[in-house]
């Protein structure tokens, strides 16, 4: 059998593609968002020794179905759509592409927080129904705003520089970042979760889904932001209790929210959100650029490719790294 890529999504930018086809592997494809079992068959079928992982989720049933598969490549950082842990227990390595949509994110993060605060989106609404609502109307200067980032990674100093730009002030939390990071972008760092709440005007989420930071943004956090802050979301919808976010928003406590992602994805056609326009809602696109498609693609790929050639790699794209030393460190980068 040749060797095969599975990608688990309909499509692969073209310039990705290609890198598979020079490699001398084949690639398959799975429709959007497949249940386990289409994953499990598309695997079996193709005999795939490595994963694009895209849209579904990837867990153990998954990977028992392709005894042969080798590694696993995140179409991106996010990995909670893949069990990680099955995947270590199995000796299979999860990569992720760090950096490679930062850019495209950060933006579609900055035009979510102008649509939310600058009230685009029910302002055209009210405009196209005939209504000139001029007079009365007080808008909201963003400079000189606190802009508090949740998590320093590359997608959050993207939007932090942007923030900077329209002179907004910047407070950060990572536990886990070096001070440079902060000191390099200008960022007051805070030692708290609960300081970082206190100071946003803005909160801005650039952190991982796992079972610290699910819901991190229930009731008891948005209490402690200033009334009429904002959330912005480009993370992971986990991060955010949605019931607990609606309320805060009709209670006026919060002036608004800008989301890209959700709990359940696609959310449904009657999810509560819908009604309420201070909440601007995009499909979780904010990497999806033409430009971010091509090196995220490639980035993935190229993983799959240099793992199986044994070439080494650098420890921050390999998830599980720790835990497979023994196995893998011939092609982790010292």
């Amino acid at each position: 059998m040749e060797k095969a890529i599975l990608i688990t999504g309909p499509n692969l930018d073209p310039s990705a593609a290609k890198l598979v086809e020079e490699h001398g592997f084949k690639a398959f494809y799975t429709p959007a968002y497949a249940e386990s079992d289409v994953i499990s068959e598309h695997l079996r079928e193709s005999g795939a020794v490595g994963i694009v992982s895209r849209l579904g989720r990837l867990d153990a049933s998954v990977m028992d179905a392709a005894p042969q598969l080798r590694v696993i490549s995140k179409h991106g950082v996010g990995v909670d759509n893949i069990d990680v842990a099955a995947a270590t227990e199995r000796g299979i390595p999860v990569l992720v592409a760090p950096g490679e949509n930062a850019v495209s994110v950060a933006e579609h993060a900055i035009a979510l927080l102008l649509a939310s605060v600058k009230r685009l989106l029910p302002l055209d609404t009210g405009l196209r129904a005939g209504r000139w609502e001029k007079p009365g109307f007080a808008g909201r200067e963003l400079a000189g705003a606190t802009f508090s980032l949740m998590g320093m990674g590359s997608i959050a100093q993207a939007t932090g520089r942007f923030a900077k730009c329209l002179g907004m002030q910047l407070a950060g939390f990572d536990p886990y970042a070096k001070d440079d990071v902060f000191e390099k972008l200008g960022v007051y760092r805070c030692k708290s979760y609960e300081e970082l709440l206190k100071k946003a005007d803005i909160l801005s989420l650039h952190c991982p889904l796992n079972d610290q930071t699910r819901s991190m943004v229930n009731a008891t956090a948005i209490a402690s932001m200033p009334k009429g802050s904002y959330i912005i979301n480009t993370a992971r919808g986990g991060l955010i209790d949605e019931a607990a976010l609606l309320e805060a928003i009709q209670s006026g406590h919060l002036a608004g929210a800008g989301l890209d992602t959700f709990a359940t994805e696609p959310p449904g056609s009657n999810h509560p959100f819908w009604a309420e326009p201070r909440i601007v809602a995009t499909p979780h696109i904010a990497g999806v650029t033409k430009q971010a498609n091509a090196r995220v693609g490639i980035a993935a790929v190229r993983g799959i490719i240099q793992f199986l050639g044994g070439e080494s790699i650098d420890p921050e794209r390999i998830v599980n790294h720790h835990q497979l030393a023994d196995t893998i460190g011939a092609v982790v980068k010292k």
